[in-house]
């Protein structure tokens, strides 16, 4: 097939290019940076009709975000990945249509549930609502986005969709980076999990489930991405640093992370994913059982 791929130079992007080539489907890049195929600015629809123009695709890929600080402290810190996820999946549907595309697969995050306390049992995507309203009109946005660019796909005639709630993402290029530098600069403090666990996935596992979703998934369908433990993000960073041999992180009490909104509302959150539908409907499962095997794995591939 050929596939048109918002996202491609990202973590997530990269991943799917490589899994998707090597499945034997061409695959043109989208974005505004140099290494794409197809140059134009995801959130200028009428750039992007300019720059389809006269082409033909079988599937659109939307894994385009906009973070460049990934230590996610101030809301604001969301907005250009929440404007990709409503304009930016408008503007995708838009280009489907123009060169003939008759599938799309989104890229969404397991916050779509709603951020905080969703108790012990994993979530699934038949049994939990996706996107509830809130209360606090900044996880509205979030919140609000993540399910925008579900409705706006999943009703848009005459194209199959198909979105991927992931975990949060570790692995090659997120872990030995972004999470080791932050930690080597004491600038990634912990609060206590007190029971509370996050989804997580392997990056790289994530690239397999964009494929597989491609491949199998089914019109207008949800799946879960994740490994088959959670782990809290305090024990996950430890882990992190334990694995790598940097200091180990400063703990703290949550409260003092109120200055930091989206942070204190991250690490308050207890949300655990089921991955059965992936496993049965798109024959994927995870590479690890869980995060801190994960980081451990990838310390020992990179010789540490």
């Amino acid at each position: 097939m050929r596939i048109l791929l918002a996202g491609a130079s990202g973590v997530l992007g990269r991943r799917a290019v490589r899994e998707l080539t090597a499945a034997g489907h061409e695959v043109a890049g989208l974005g505004r940076g140099a290494s794409n195929t197809v140059r134009a600015d995801l959130l200028d629809g009428d750039a992007v009709l300019r720059a389809v123009d006269g082409m033909a695709f079988d599937v659109v890929i939307h894994a385009a975000t906009a973070l460049q600080d990934t230590s996610l402290i101030r809301h604001q810190e969301m907005a250009g990945t929440n404007a990709l996820r409503v304009r930016g999946t408008a503007n995708l549907l838009a280009a489907a249509r123009a060169t003939g595309a008759r599938r799309i697969v989104l890229e969404n995050m397991m916050f779509g549930y709603g951020y905080g306390d969703h108790g012990d049992r994993p979530l699934t995507e038949d049994g939990t609502p996706f996107g509830p309203a809130g209360t606090n009109p900044w996880l509205e946005q979030h919140v609000g986005a993540m399910r925008a660019k579900e409705e706006l796909a999943f009703t848009a005639d005459g194209i199959d969709a198909v979105s991927l709630r992931f975990g949060l993402f570790y692995g090659k290029d997120v872990t030995d980076t972004t999470v080791l530098t932050m930690l080597r600069k004491r600038k990634m403090p912990v609060v206590a999990d007190h029971g509370r666990e996050l989804a997580w996935v392997n990056v790289d596992d994530a690239g397999r489930a964009v494929a597989a979703a491609v491949e199998h998934g089914r019109p207008s369908q949800a799946y879960n991405i994740a490994d088959d433990l959670p782990t809290g993000f305090g024990s996950h960073v430890r882990a992190v640093a334990e694995a790598f041999g940097t200091p180990a992180p400063l703990r703290i009490p949550l409260w003092l992370l109120k200055p930091a909104p989206l942070a204190h509302t991250v690490m308050a959150t207890n949300l655990r994913l089921d991955s059965s539908k992936a496993k049965a409907e798109l024959g994927w499962k995870p590479s690890q059982a869980d995060s801190v095997e994960g980081v451990r794995s990838l310390a020992r591939s990179l010789g540490v």
